[in-house]
């Protein structure tokens, strides 16, 4: 009993480490708007800005995504800290819009080592017997920190002395105790081997992998064009059409969206993985019906239900996604499909978002909203409907593929 709560007291210790990295990544959320008048730049360069940070994560899952296998969690983990601090300092010393693009750059190079190394680092040290708690606790610290990161970043941008530099002065802090906490837990590769023997990873799909793949991806870009949507022009949204200039107000609605998710991905063990899924599906869509609403009518309640009822969405599809394509990849192709996963939802983060910019200047932040949101409701229900008329299969229960 005292070696299990000794294991899950390391479990809960990996996973608050992994939340303030995730932070730094969301925490520049509700700045964007005081960037602007400080810098003087567009909606678009905003979108650009933000998407930054998918590329870098892009980069590092296709370069390194597969790291820590070799060189162990900690090395992995403790360079994503050095990169996370170092897109502090950036944001701490910035002069100009180029700061900007190299502290997005660097937070997407922290969040692309800790994606993968951190959710297994928190399995691996949970009890034997606890691996479906401990991945809640993974999951709990990514999303929740993401939340975290606009939450805090708002509350002391409009409470607190210099906006723009105590939030990344407090995650510097963060960051620097959770590279001692780091140093103090165990690593848990037995074996490791040199950093030369690491080899990018190639997307790669076997053929009884695609047609899961292909529902599981539309609904994972989706969800996350959703959260990038919400976190790079939300604030701007909430300032020019509902006049709620209030940061903290900007950042809790962004948090919401996330912690909505953690609430829908751990809902998916009630509802089980089959049903999951094409539910996601569903409430993506009813998220972007809320969020055209609050853009035609310019109300800040749908905005939020739109945070609230997208993220849950967001958290039952991709979760139910990662499970489907992990129970119908064949164990030595697994960690590339899974991968593949990740590079098409975080590219769902980026080339929306950086579309929307794109429209904002000849047809307004309101115009280009919607098209997106037609866009992705065009998407999300050719998956939904998929779903539903797929014939079921009848294969073996250790080998069939969750829909």
């Amino acid at each position: 009993m005292d070696g299990d709560r000794g294991a899950w007291r390391k479990c809960s210790l990996a996973g608050a480490v992994f939340a303030v990295c995730m932070a730094g990544t969301t925490l520049p959320t509700p700045l964007y708007g005081l960037y602007q008048d400080k810098f003087g730049f567009s909606e678009l360069t905003v979108t650009v800005v933000y998407a930054v940070y998918a590329f870098g994560v892009i980069g590092v899952l296709l370069l390194a995504g597969n790291a820590s296998d070799a060189v162990g969690r900690r090395p992995v983990l403790l360079w994503g800290l050095a990169f996370a601090a170092a897109s502090a300092v950036c944001f701490l010393g910035a002069t100009g819009l180029g700061w900007l693009y190299a502290g997005r750059l660097l937070s997407g190079f922290a969040a692309g080592l800790f994606t993968g190394a951190a959710t297994v680092y928190v399995i691996e040290l949970a009890p034997h017997g606890g691996g479906s708690r401990a991945t809640f606790v993974a999951t709990a610290a990514n999303m929740g920190g993401l939340g975290c990161g606009p939450l805090l970043a708002g509350l002391l941008a409009q409470y607190a002395a210099w906006p723009l530099y105590l939030p990344f002065a407090v995650h510097l802090a963060l960051v620097a105790a959770s590279a001692a906490v780091l140093l103090w837990l165990p690593e848990t590769v037995a074996e490791r081997r040199a950093l030369s023997t690491v080899r990018p990873q190639r997307p790669s799909l076997p053929p009884q992998v695609r047609p899961v793949f292909g529902p599981a991806a539309i609904a994972s870009f989706v969800g996350f064009a959703l959260f990038g949507v919400f976190t790079s022009v939300s604030p701007a949204f909430l300032a020019e059409s509902l006049d709620v200039d209030n940061n903290a107000v900007s950042g809790l609605v962004v948090a919401l969206a996330f912690f909505a998710s953690t609430a829908g991905q751990l809902a998916v063990t009630r509802v089980g993985m089959e049903r999951s899924l094409p539910l996601g599906c569903a409430a993506l869509l009813a998220g972007l019906a809320l969020l055209a609403g609050a853009l035609r009518w310019d109300l800040l309640l749908l905005v939020v239900l739109s945070a609230l009822v997208g993220g849950t969405g967001q958290g039952l599809a991709f979760r139910a996604a990662l499970g489907a394509v992990a129970e119908a990849s064949p164990p030595d192709h697994r960690a590339s499909v899974i991968s593949t996963l990740f590079v098409v939802a975080y590219a769902g983060i980026s080339v929306p978002v950086i579309g929307v910019g794109v429209l904002t200047g000849p047809i307004g932040l309101e115009g280009a909203g919607l098209v997106f949101i037609a866009v992705m409701a065009v998407l999300v229900s050719t998956a939904g409907v998929y779903l539903v008329r797929r014939p079921r299969r009848t294969t073996p229960e250790h080998a069939r593929p969750v829909p």
